[in-house]
């Protein structure tokens, strides 16, 4: 078994919501570092913070996160680590956006109101009472590959649907004269800081959310006492990472950008970087065509190198 400790690449999620006066300042100073060090990833950057996952070597990151932690109000920057045997993104961005994590609800301010922080160890309690309802803010196919027992799956495309799904249940539970606490839940505990406060300004009161999310409980809670099941969803080359934040088994499908399993890629739809059983549909033949098109051409420039 490997060791991660000794895998070469440092990755680290990040997040932190402070009002930047002028983020557009920071960009180019910081893209500017990342890539004289090699380092990769994408960065985001707002008006209300900043969001992002990069990866480098131990001395490069150090660099790199001794910058952001200087940008203003990002001493206490909130981070999540692990390794990798190799580097899972292709290259560096840093781009400028409304929001660091899309929303679509501009009165929403996590640094005003947000839900109450559960370290992993209280999670399992928490989730395991009946009085708790247990909601996953992830995408639909990002739940499809792992998730907490018992959660409730909003089965939303992106996370600008959210806030019309919470609205419609908290009116379904409001006309049943019941509101029971409100868990919630997402990968690094980004979309959770807004889906939280989004709640409590619906007039949920008794809302809770994982800190640091699946990432920190997967590296905190030992597998024999989870209440995870499956594999949590990345947003980088490693596709799926399970317990311990060791790589996962899923792959990726270079045409939608969806998980896939080895049964998946079975299916008489699957073509590699073209199709698969959940995008096959959704794409054209021309647009298939130009897939498999870049395809042909990667697979050409894997021989020559």
């Amino acid at each position: 078994m490997t060791d991660d400790t000794l895998l070469p690449v440092r990755v680290v999620a990040l997040y932190r919501f402070t009002p930047f006066a002028n983020h557009e300042a920071l960009r180019q100073p910081l893209a500017k570092l990342c890539c004289s060090l090699g380092v990769k990833g994408t960065l985001l950057l707002a008006h209300e913070g900043i969001n992002g996952t990069i990866a480098g070597s131990d001395e490069a990151m150090e660099q790199v996160l001794t910058h952001i932690r200087a940008l203003p109000g990002c001493a206490d920057l909130g981070v999540r680590e692990s390794r990798a045997a190799e580097m899972p993104f292709g290259r560096m961005k840093v781009r400028l956006k409304r929001e660091i994590v899309t929303m679509g609800e501009p009165d929403i301010d996590p640094r005003a109101v947000v839900g109450t922080y559960v370290e992993p160890s209280a999670w399992n309690e928490l989730i395991s009472d009946p009085d708790t309802l247990v909601i996953d803010t992830r995408n639909d196919y990002e739940v499809a590959v792992g998730t907490f027992r018992g959660a409730v799956d909003p089965d939303i495309a992106t996370f600008r649907e959210f806030p019309e799904w919470f609205r419609k249940r908290r009116d379904e539970l409001a006309a049943q004269g019941r509101m029971p606490k409100v868990a919630m839940f997402c990968t690094g505990g980004i979309r959770c800081e807004k889906s939280t406060a989004l709640a409590k300004k619906e007039g949920v009161d008794a809302v809770y959310h994982l800190r640091g999310g699946i990432l920190n409980y997967l590296e905190t809670i030992p597998e024999a006492e989870s209440l995870w099941d499956g594999e949590c969803f990345v947003f980088d080359k490693r596709v799926t990472v399970t317990h311990g934040l060791k790589q996962g088994q899923y792959d990726l499908c270079h045409a939608c950008r969806r998980p896939i399993s080895e049964e998946d890629k079975r299916s008489p739809l699957y073509e590699e970087g073209v199709s698969c059983s959940a995008c096959h549909d959704e794409r054209t033949d021309t647009q298939r065509q130009r897939y498999a098109a870049r395809e042909q051409q990667m697979k050409q420039n894997k021989t020559i190198s």
